[in-house]
């Protein structure tokens, strides 16, 4: 079992920046993929940015590319999502989720364990 506790959600203005972290249980943490997806209010659950296991891979949604950067400290069981120029759009409860494999992993069914999220708004 896995369990994964995010911080560092809050009100920022627009053109801003946050970094979310992603704390996890477990004694294997350096084997799982980890992610972050993001869900605003009526619309569905997306994808932001995913990390390898070592941290040598990642990949980005487009509303990331460019302005986000995810990273992983093992050392630390933690994964961050570091969110630079913020728009209004951005504005979204923030999850982190873990995959029991060790590539980067995109597609939010492949993941196994999630957090229980953090909201993130960004005001204009």
């Amino acid at each position: 079992q896995v369990q994964l506790v995010e911080s560092g959600g809050g009100s920022v203005q627009a053109g801003g920046s946050l970094r979310l972290s992603c704390a996890a249980s477990g004694r294997t943490f350096n084997s799982y993929g980890m992610g972050w997806f993001r869900q605003a209010p009526g619309k569905e659950r997306e994808f932001v940015a995913a990390v390898s296991w070592s941290g040598g891979s990642t990949a980005y949604g487009d509303p990331a590319k460019g302005r986000f950067t995810i990273s992983r400290d093992n050392a630390k069981n933690t994964v961050y999502l570091q969110m630079n120029s913020l728009k209004p759009e951005d504005t979204a409860v923030y999850y982190c989720a873990a995959a029991l494999m060790p590539r980067v992993v995109t597609e939010s069914h492949e993941y196994d364990y999630w957090g229980q999220g953090t909201q993130v708004t960004v005001s204009s």
